[in-house]
This record gives structure tokens, C-alpha cells and sequence, in this order.
């Protein structure tokens, strides 16, 4: 017979999906660095932690992602109190800027990753945004929101209207700076982003190539949005994500300290 309480199973409950959750997001580090998609040691990629506390997870400042492991994650309060900093280094404070707004705002998001890509700041410099041109590009169709530049996001007042923008949108384009996307999950965020830089990427070549552009219509672009929602919302709910548990396995060909 368990001697465990309620509270007790609850209690560790929490810890494994916070074990799962640190494990995960230094995956995500370790693969935008494989990627090419990092800028030296700055943007983020964050993770809310379960519990009743507003407390995310944050790479140390000064650590390149392929650096970041599960042991050398920060911990840090919406207020931007650090509560646990193995290496003692703290964190980026624009970085806490963008991300404490949108963990404070949007209890459904888990993972938010933020990216300066060559093809994904090109595409946030460009008046018309992201085009539904292609297949990935239809994922975000009538889902990304645009938040105007102002500086290096040091101060906490931008918060407020980063949290207008973005609204219920799982994506954000910072105009003039570069792309941010939310997840239910590291796993989701993660694949968005994915998908994301490829689309800004094909973008860039089709504009690039002078040809004859063909523009899907509205309806065919909704149904294809809808369509990915679809086959989110499966493997969300389920548990079960395949593609993450790909590219976890080549996180761990690549990166196999990724979660020590």
C-alpha cells in the first residue's frame, strides 16, 4: 500500500514534467544552434515551469546555445527576480523583456522562441510581411501578428503593447528585428519556428527569382492553416509528438550533453 499523499504524487508529478520540460528546451537550444538559426549569444528560447508560481526557464546570459544544457537553465520570476542561476551568470535583459510579457499574458503558452535569422529579419523588414505562398508559409496564414520596433526591447513598458500585438496569435513578426513564436510545448514551438524560417527562407527565393508568382487563394490558404491546426491539435493532446521525437533523436546525435 502507497504511503504517498495526494500532494506528494502531485508534487512529483510536477517535477517530472519540469525534468521534461528543462530536458526539451535545451534540446530546442541545442538544435537552432545546429541550425544556424542562433546569433551568438543572444535571443531566447523560454519555458514556463508547471506550478501555481509564475516561474520560467531562461538560458544563462553570455552562454552560446550550443552551450545551454538542462542543468545550466535559469530560473526566473515574471517579476524578473532570478531564483536559480547554476553558473552564475544571470540573464539577458531584453530578453526578459519580450518573454516576461508574453509568459504573463498567455497562460496557454509553454515555449516562447525568438530568433534573428538572416531570412527572418528580411522578411520582418518587408511592408507586406509573410506571404502565403507555399505550404509552410500557409501554416501562419491569418495567424501572425506584427509588433512595430523600438529599440533594443530593454525597457518593461514595452511589455504592454508587445502583449496588444501579439494577442491570441501563436506567431509574431518584430518588424525590423525578427521572428517569435509560442508554444504549447518546446516541441511546438519549436516545429513552428521550423517551419517558420523556411517559409521566410522560400519567401526571399521566389522574390528573388523575378519569375511569375502564383498566389494561392484565400480559401485554399484558411483550409491549409486549418489543416496544421488539425495535426497540432492531435498530437498536443495526445502526447504523442512524432516530429519532436525526431528531432530529439538527431538533438541527441548532435548534442548528446544537451541533457545533462
Amino acid at each position: 500500500m502507497s504511503s504517498m499523499t495526494p500532494s506528494s504524487k502531485a508534487d512529483d508529478a510536477r517535477h517530472e514534467i519540469a525534468e521534461t520540460i528543462r530536458k526539451d528546451l535545451a534540446a530546442a537550444y541545442r538544435l537552432i544552434a545546429h541550425m544556424g538559426m542562433d546569433d551568438s549569444i543572444f535571443t531566447h528560447i523560454s519555458a514556463r515551469l508547471p506550478g501555481d508560481d509564475e516561474h520560467f526557464l531562461l538560458n544563462p546570459y553570455g552562454y552560446r546555445f550550443d552551450e545551454v544544457t538542462a542543468s545550466n537553465l535559469v530560473t526566473v520570476s515574471h517579476e524578473g527576480t532570478v531564483l536559480a542561476d547554476p553558473v552564475g551568470h544571470g540573464i539577458n535583459q531584453a530578453g526578459f523583456t519580450i518573454h516576461s510579457a508574453v509568459h504573463s499574458a498567455r497562460p496557454d503558452v509553454v515555449c516562447v522562441l525568438h530568433t534573428h535569422t538572416v531570412a527572418g529579419v528580411a522578411v520582418s523588414c518587408l511592408e507586406e510581411g509573410l506571404l502565403s505562398l507555399n505550404q509552410w508559409a500557409m501554416e501562419f496564414h491569418g495567424r501572425v501578428a506584427y509588433h512595430d520596433y523600438e529599440g533594443i526591447a530593454l525597457s518593461l513598458d514595452e511589455r504592454q503593447r508587445l502583449i496588444a500585438d501579439l494577442g491570441d496569435k501563436p506567431v509574431m513578426i518584430l518588424r525590423n528585428h525578427g521572428l517569435l513564436v509560442c508554444g504549447r510545448s518546446v516541441g511546438e514551438a519549436f516545429r513552428r519556428m521550423f517551419n517558420l524560417e523556411r517559409a521566410c527562407q522560400a519567401q526571399l527565393a521566389i522574390m528573388a527569382s523575378g519569375g511569375t508568382i502564383i498566389k494561392p487563394d484565400e480559401a485554399l490558404c484558411e483550409f491549409t492553416a486549418r489543416q496544421y491546426e488539425g495535426w497540432e491539435a492531435q498530437h498536443e493532446a495526445g502526447g504523442s509528438d512524432p516530429e519532436w521525437a525526431a528531432f530529439l533523436r538527431q538533438a541527441k546525435k548532435v548534442a548528446p550533453d544537451f541533457d545533462q
